[in-house]
């Protein structure tokens, strides 16, 4: 089997894995969110292989042009959810998280993205690229599990103020506390990887740590969002509402940092 046959059978163990999580959300039977998992679970190693055999055919690392990124996004984010799942022991978010995943994945199968690996140019020919990239992709997947566990507060906040009770016992409050410890791991990967890291690699490939140029200008602003947000929470003592519309915002930011640049600013980053 080749890269696109196991990224196609990973694509199947996702969707199955969403299905089984959304079933659990209607029927609160704890055994489909655990087959979720696990065929999650399995879907991630295959998805493990397959960007291997893509390291091993190109010659490169597996994120140097969209498709490449896109796959490479939704691995981090199945890999982040099971870290998360498995740390606090909660289930419900991972349904909308593997949508997420599975969007992600459709994009990148789809025919608007060549799938062709293409030679590097020689800027592009340095581990830096294996630091700066992964890492910073690792800690936006972290970014949104917070993106989705303050969409799940703002609603479970709403309905705790109806005094309707949440049966599966994830309070707004503990959806809250997710959210601010999967930014506490999210925001220091995102430092280092978009960057510290792409700084240092900036410098050695173009002679400059910082060149303005549109990725690394919104990859600022979205590092200030989630810098606000870590600020107000822990100086500040902001919790609830105000923290979720910070962390979703911040989630936004990095979405457009990833998607509108690439396709609406020209700039060294771009796939496009």
């Amino acid at each position: 089997m080749n890269e696109p046959n196991f990224f196609t059978l990973t694509f199947i163990l996702y969707i199955g894995a969403a299905l089984l999580d959304l079933a659990f959300l209607y029927s609160k039977r704890e055994s489909l969110a655990r087959t979720g998992s696990a065929i999650a679970l399995l879907g991630l190693a295959l998805h493990t292989i397959a960007l291997i055999l893509r390291t091993i055919e190109s010659g490169h690392a597996p994120f140097t042009n969209m498709y490449e990124s896109l796959s490479f996004f939704a691995w981090a984010t199945v890999f982040a959810y099971l870290v998360i799942e498995w740390k606090f022991k909660v289930r419900k978010p991972g349904a909308y998280l593997l949508l997420i995943v599975i969007a992600l994945m459709a994009l990148a199968s789809s025919p608007l993205m060549p799938k062709e690996a293409a030679p590097l140019i020689p800027a592009l020919q340095s581990y830096w690229l294996w630091l700066h990239v992964s890492v910073t992709l690792l800690g936006e997947a972290f970014f949104a599990i917070a993106f989705v566990t303050s969409l799940m507060y703002l609603r479970a906040d709403t309905r705790e103020k109806k005094g309707i009770a949440q049966k599966t016992g994830l309070t707004a409050e503990r959806l809250d506390s997710i959210s601010y410890r999967t930014i506490a791991i999210g925001f220091p990967l995102f430092t280092l990887g978009g960057l510290v890291f792409g700084m240092v690699w900036a410098y050695k490939a173009w002679g400059s740590y910082w060149s303005w140029d549109p990725k690394e200008v919104w990859s600022l602003i979205t590092w200030f969002v989630f810098a606000l947000y870590l600020h107000t929470r822990i100086v500040m003592g902001w919790k609830g509402r105000r923290s979720a519309a910070v962390a979703i915002i911040g989630f936004l930011a990095a979405l457009f940092t990833y998607f509108g640049v690439n396709y609406l600013l020209a700039g060294l980053h771009s796939y496009a």
